[in-house]
């Protein structure tokens, strides 16, 4: 059987898959991109029909395009959707003449034994590489706690499986999961009329907009993104920011005041009947604090740098609490209450069972320094947190590439020089 060999391998092509060819073509290394289906595959198959993207089209891309070059009816501040997105990265591949090869899975990935490199198995044959990165992002296994029993006959999806409010059995819903999936989605839901019952989490939620700047401008200029480490405490917080509608402030308090129903963390079901932490109002004042931090920092750096940009005392407006507020479910009768559907927005797992390799933890985390894995030719991006806040996000991922780029480049010097020295001994 015939073996393919190539000098680096990347697997997935989406943004992090697209952004080290970039970088691996720019440092002139030989490479090839599998991809299991279409490229950016999971912007289009597993997110609902109305997302957007979180940031703005100036902010959330690769330097190489702007989205209103790649589509002139996308202007800087608009949310692109996710079609658009999806787009955007099939256009840039065309722009660097990405070495991508879609439709192929990759099976199965082990070092050779006694000889450099790596043996990768694919639906398409076996590849044999020197190095392999691992550019599969953070999205990999949806996590779907096993809380509510299936016999209670109510629907449950993660969230990569609701496309809109039509597609669900009539009835009330039940969202577990207050980051920016679970909250769009609740909205959604809550607009179109369902009864809408949100469990809250810990969780930041940074103003959309503040003083005429949207908030991915302050958490630059504040240098947030950069921060290289979460804080002590905050490793499993999310955020609540969106896009939709043209981009608004996550408020949870006013949400309860239009009718959706906040509870605190989803603990357990018995009987039909699903139990409630007491924490919805400590999450709410965390997530309110953390608001007023930022507002607060943004001021401060508005006074030191003498900038004009507009007062917005709006962005410092509460309302008066709701009912479910002030006096919180601490449980849920699921028929009593006519919920048909219970959709987890409660995020996703790693899941590299298919590297062979002595790079991971108990975890099955991967074991690196800023996507350099303790196992000598393997690399990891797109990776929360890889080298700081940024890095799961489209520009993010781009700076993490390059880094990853030099290294390789590094060692394939390191290689040849090896490879100079044996061919002059052997002369």
């Amino acid at each position: 059987m015939s073996v393919e060999t190539i000098d680096t391998l990347v697997i997935g092509a989406g943004q992090a898959g697209l952004a080290m060819s970039e970088h691996l073509s720019k440092a002139g290394v030989p490479h090839l991109v599998l991809e299991r289906r279409r490229i950016a595959e999971r912007w289009r198959s597993e997110r609902w029909d109305s997302l957007v993207a979180n940031g703005p089209a100036w902010h959330d891309r690769f330097p190489g395009l702007t989205f209103t070059d790649f589509d002139a009816a996308i202007g800087p501040d608009d949310f692109p959707a996710k079609e658009q997105v999806a787009d955007y990265f099939v256009a840039y591949a065309d722009k660097i003449a990405a070495p991508i090869r879609c439709g192929v899975e990759v099976l199965k990935l082990e070092r050779n034994s006694g000889r450099p490199g790596f043996r990768v198995e694919t639906s398409d044959g076996v590849i044999e590489a020197a190095r392999v990165v691992a550019a599969t992002g953070p999205f990999q296994r949806p996590i779907m706690p096993p809380v509510i029993p299936a016999e209670t006959g109510v629907v449950q999806m993660h969230s990569t499986g609701y496309r809109n409010p039509q597609a669900l059995p009539e009835g009330a819903v039940l969202v577990v999961g207050a980051g920016s999936s679970g909250v769009q989605i609740a909205e959604e839901l809550l607009r179109a009329g369902r009864t809408v019952y949100l469990s809250v989490g810990p969780h930041d939620r940074p103003p959309r907009a503040y003083r005429g700047r949207d908030f991915v401008w302050w958490l630059g200029v504040l240098g947030k993104w950069d921060a290289a480490a979460q804080e002590p405490g905050k490793e499993h917080v999310t955020i609540a920011v969106s896009g939709a509608n043209g981009g608004h402030t996550i408020d949870f308090r006013r949400l309860a005041a239009d009718g959706m129903i906040l509870v605190g963390r989803t603990e357990g079901c018995t009987d039909d009947v699903v139990r409630f932490g007491s924490d919805l109002v400590e999450n709410l004042n965390n997530g309110d604090a953390n608001n007023r931090a930022l507002l607060d920092e943004a001021d401060a750096y508005v006074a030191r740098n003498g900038l004009d940009l507009p007062e917005d005392p709006e962005a410092r407006v509460s309302v008066p609490d709701a009912p479910c507020v002030r006096d919180p479910l601490r449980a849920l009768d699921l028929k009593a209450a006519g919920v048909s559907t219970i959709i987890w927005a409660t995020g996703f797992a790693l899941d590299y069972g298919w590297m062979q390799v002595d790079a991971f933890d108990a975890d099955g985390k991967p074991r690196h320094q800023r996507g350099v894995s303790c196992e000598p030719g393997i690399y990891f991006l797109g990776l929360p947190w890889q080298s700081r806040r940024g890095s799961s996000f489209i520009w993010g991922v781009w700076h993490d590439a390059k880094y990853l780029a030099d290294q390789i480049s590094i060692q394939r010097a390191y290689i040849a020089y090896d490879d100079a020295c044996r061919a002059d001994a052997a002369r």
